[in-house]
């Protein structure tokens, strides 16, 4: 697998297992699917923020697939490079080396999702 179609096929890997949730588990994905829609509602934080907040957090919990997911959604919800590698860097600051090597991963998702 080539590196530039890691990050695709990562999405794709998430878009599959949301699909089969949905299909054989509804009640259950779709509670969920109401709650992140509840979440990510513009209030006090917009959803740059949270997406920002959800890259940290997702370095930290050490999930490519978060990562991948959350830096296209940064991307999308107008985040930055440099506001995405910073959030990275809070993670790195609360949770030391291994969050530091996942930076890796958010790079590769930059790479292949800047516009």
């Amino acid at each position: 697998m080539s590196e530039k179609n890691t990050e695709i096929e990562k999405l794709g890997e998430i878009q599959k297992i949301m699909k089969y949730l949905s299909t054989e588990h509804g009640g259950m994905a779709g509670a969920y699917d109401s709650f992140i829609k509840s979440v990510l509602k513009n209030e006090k934080l917009s959803l740059k923020v949270k997406e920002l907040i959800s890259i940290a957090l997702s370095i930290s919990s050490q999930c490519e697939w978060c990562i991948t997911y959350h830096v296209k959604m940064a991307l999308e919800a107008g985040a930055t490079e440099e506001e995405i590698i910073e959030a990275g860097m809070v993670s790195v600051l609360m949770s030391g080396s291994p969050a530091l090597m996942h930076l890796i991963p958010v790079k590769k998702a930059l790479d292949e999702f800047k516009k």
